[in-house]
């Protein structure tokens, strides 16, 4: 009688990065039925072995059989084809960060909470004090500033990691949210002349959020900053996915190319600085939208060419960042533009839209990923087209002061 085939065997499997043996020599044979538990301290590879096992990462050497099928013989499309009919897999850090505790881990979201009031209250005060064209420019000014942390942010945070381990990096950022706090506490004035202590009840936020929401210019310059932000966010969410398992990246190359196409946005900011004081926000946008369908078609065009090289991906995505600094900065003050007296209600929720619509991307993105370029290069492909649609079409019929705009600046409710 001969036994079953196993489902899964292994012959003399190795990994290395470099000179450095993550594991090697492992064999093992599994038969239907069968259940392993793999265990061992952190950092000894299990994570590693696995990705290895469900072909989303190569061995070094060795040999590994799915259902008599060798891995080797398939291209990462075959895997993805192999993973999607015959394994399942939950990544450990799906819910929560492994490395971190409990109180870690409850600390995190808070930290991203106080990003958000930050983000909110600094526009809404720049709404207080500066007209919609002069804040366009203002923000564009510090998106420039802003756009050196995604490429500073990597190198800095792998250094720190390396040198101090988590904990340092949190300590650092801790240093870095007391200093911020000292400085505002001291220095920054209050911009808000008449605050409306019944502004947090339920009746006057309700009734704000319906003024802003009535207002077709805040949809208009919502929808641009939203667009613009989903197609970002499909670029952070999945192009380590296909620029290291599909194109073949080194993590270290990935985090240069990663540098690389957000240096776009930091350039696309410093035009936007020069470009609105001579077109205005709504040319300056509708000039970007073409910028972004550019980026968009050429990104398709040459994934569904068959060209699927790193640069098919990274000059594109070079364009939409630089594009994205042009968008950004003119739609989140357009979309608060009409409120002076409700900016911070229109900031709110402008960037409650945003963040929920990059909620989505984010979950599309890891469903959707098969391994191959096209669910990423499609995506935001169809987000430039978007984009596009909403600046000439949206912000080219109603980005232009209204009468319910000009009714709204000269109300006197405060916020």
């Amino acid at each position: 009688m001969t036994s079953p085939r196993p489902v899964l065997r292994v012959q003399g499997l190795a990994k290395r990065y470099g000179e450095t043996p993550v594991f090697e020599g492992v064999d093992l044979e599994l038969p239907a039925g069968r259940f392993i538990a793999l265990l061992g301290e952190s950092g000894v590879g299990k994570s590693t072995l696995l990705n290895c096992l469900a072909g989303l990462d190569a061995p070094t050497a060795g040999r590994i059989e799915v259902l008599g099928q060798d891995l080797a013989t398939l291209d990462e499309s075959g895997r993805a084809r192999l993973r999607r009919t015959h394994l399942g897999f939950v990544f450990q850090a799906f819910h929560v960060l492994p490395h971190l505790s409990v109180a870690d881990n409850v600390a995190l979201p808070l930290l991203l909470l106080g990003m958000a009031a930050c983000v909110v209250c600094a526009r809404a005060m720049l709404r207080d004090l500066y007209d919609p064209a002069q804040g366009a420019h203002v923000m564009a000014r510090a998106a420039t500033w802003m756009g050196l942390l995604p490429v500073a942010g990597p190198i800095l945070g792998g250094y720190l990691e390396t040198t101090l381990g988590w904990r340092g990096a949190f300590g650092v950022l801790t240093l870095f949210g007391a200093t911020g706090l000292a400085v505002i506490a001291l220095r920054l004035p209050e911009t808000l002349q008449r605050p409306n202590p019944e502004a947090l009840r339920l009746r006057p936020l309700l009734d704000n959020w319906r003024v802003v929401l009535s207002h077709r210019g805040f949809w208009a310059y919502t929808a641009v900053s939203s667009f613009t932000y989903a197609g970002l966010f499909c670029f952070i969410a999945g192009s380590s996915f296909v620029m290291v398992d599909v194109l073949g990246l080194s993590r270290r190359e990935y985090g240069l190319a990663f540098a690389f196409v957000t240096s776009g946005f930091l350039i696309g900011s410093a035009v936007c600085r020069r470009l609105v004081p001579r077109r205005g926000m709504v040319r300056s946008i509708r000039l970007a939208a073409f910028v972004s369908l550019a980026a968009g078609t050429s990104m398709a065009g040459l994934a569904l060419a068959g060209v699927h090289h790193p640069l098919a991906l990274m000059i594109p995505a070079f364009i939409y960042t630089f594009a994205h600094g042009i968008h950004q900065p003119c739609a989140q003050v357009g979309a608060v533009g009409p409120f002076p007296t409700r900016a911070g209600a229109a900031t709110a929720l402008s960037g409650f839209l945003s963040m929920a619509l990059a909620f989505g991307m984010g979950y599309w993105m890891g469903w959707s990923y098969n391994g191959t370029v096209y669910p990423l290069s499609l995506t935001i492909a169809g987000w430039c087209f978007a984009l596009a649609f909403a600046a000439l079409v949206g912000v080219g019929r109603h980005g232009h002061p209204t009468p319910a705009a000009v009714q709204e600046a000269q109300d006197n409710t405060p916020r």
